[in-house]
């Protein structure tokens, strides 16, 4: 049992300090609280069993080994709001919190919150310190919230919104699933072939001596090709990847993809839509929460995940700046905003319903991307059926046409 000192400020403003025990400094803290007193500052004056502090107040770090999962945020996020709503103060609410947190990384997170808002640090300043669990439209989303008075509302919304989210994000997944495996599969049998049933055969047609078509010669250089140098194969094919998933973080890369999958057929759309769908949601929410439409637009920016379609929205937010309305400001990038939904928008703010109508608009548009996404899967498996087929087909007929020659020489 340590004994910490403490500052802190009674019901009257009073200054007035202390000492009190407590096996921890968040342990301290909770004591003060509750003893109606609001504190300033709380460090350790000796340690366990009677020794010196080393250092004064002890600090919680938050490394990388310490990654709270999005499940663990979601869940924070949501009962902070309800206790926020039930008329807690935010210290409480976070004191709650982080004494009924099971995960060790989440109680050291939420403890570490604690004790800096209890400290006089904001709520948003304290979670943009944790740039892996709260992102930068979460901490954008509080700073709001905090500097509107509507906090509560605000946690609501991203709890709501997170939720939407993940369920989106998991219908995208699984629409993946099925093409990832079939085309997994496939590749296994093609090198299977190629490694293991093609040489059998062609050992069996050398013995025979005849004159093997083009196309079985071609097939069988390329599995002795494959035995010899398939190691390197892989090992270039591993450099390969590395290296275009390094450029592919880079500012150049990251776009060049972005303009290659917007421009293919379908997947384009879908791609638009999704975001779309992120731009809408998240722009209705803030507005709805009371947050001003520049600021709005800025955050949701952020949350569109598409660099090339985000300059669309700075773009427009420059515009709408200059006093041109939210509508003509959108209409600049037609792949992201469709004729139909800059018609809405327009509408939407002749009669001051903006908010209503783009989180109305987020959840018409995310049936209509589950729509599309059903399509792009139902297009994609039969390309790859048909494209492993091929390849699959082409190996097997060249087995098969030195069979009926060495039938015919038989004959």
């Amino acid at each position: 049992m340590s004994t910490f000192s403490y500052t802190a400020i009674d019901r009257q403003g009073r200054r007035t300090s202390g000492t009190v025990p407590a096996e921890s400094r968040a342990a301290a803290m909770d004591a003060v609280l509750g003893r109606g007193l609001s504190p300033i500052t709380v460090t350790e004056a000796t340690g366990k069993a009677g020794a010196p502090a080393a250092g004064g107040a002890k600090r919680f770090s938050f490394g990388s080994s310490t990654k709270v999962s999005q499940k663990s945020v979601e869940s924070f996020t949501r009962e902070l709001a309800n206790l926020l709503s039930a008329g807690l103060s935010l210290s409480r609410s976070l004191a709650l919190l982080k004494r009924e947190a099971s995960n060790p990384a989440a109680k050291a997170a939420w403890t570490k919150i604690h004790d800096e808002v209890v400290g006089g640090q904001s709520l948003a300043d304290s979670m943009a310190k944790m740039p892996q669990t709260f992102n930068s439209v979460y901490i954008a989303m509080v700073r709001a919230g905090e500097s509107g008075g509507f906090l509560h509302v605000v946690l609501q919304q991203i709890s709501d919104f997170r939720q939407r989210e993940r369920d989106l994000m998991g219908k995208v997944k699984g629409a993946m699933i099925y093409p990832i495996v079939l085309a997994v599969v496939a590749s296994c049998v093609l090198v299977f072939l190629l490694t293991f049933f093609v040489p059998k055969f062609s050992d069996l047609f050398a013995q025979f001596g005849s004159n093997l078509p083009w196309l079985t010669r071609m097939v069988v250089a390329i599995s002795t090709w494959l035995i010899h140098y398939g190691i390197f194969v892989a090992i270039g094919v591993a450099f390969a990847v590395a290296a275009l998933r390094k450029w592919a973080v880079t500012e150049k890369g990251s776009r060049t993809i972005e303009r290659l999958v917007l421009k293919t057929p379908a997947l384009g759309t879908v791609v638009a839509r999704f975001a779309l769908v992120r731009f809408a949601r998240m722009l209705g929410t803030l507005i709805s929460a009371g947050v001003p439409l520049i600021a709005s637009l800025r955050t949701a920016k952020e949350a569109i995940g598409n660099k090339t379609l985000s300059d669309a929205v700075a773009y427009a937010i420059e515009q709408v700046q200059r006093g041109t309305p939210l509508s003509q400001a959108l209409a600049v990038n037609t792949q992201l905003f469709p004729a139909s939904v800059i018609e809405m928008i327009a509408v939407a703010e002749e009669t001051s319903r903006v908010d209503k109508e783009l989180v109305r608009m987020s959840v018409s548009y995310e049936a209509d991307l589950d729509r599309n996404l059903r399509t792009v899967v139902a297009l994609g498996e039969p390309l790859v059926l048909i494209f492993m087929a091929s390849i699959i087909g082409t190996i097997i007929v060249s087995i098969l046409l030195p069979i009926f020659q060495i039938n015919d020489l038989i004959k």
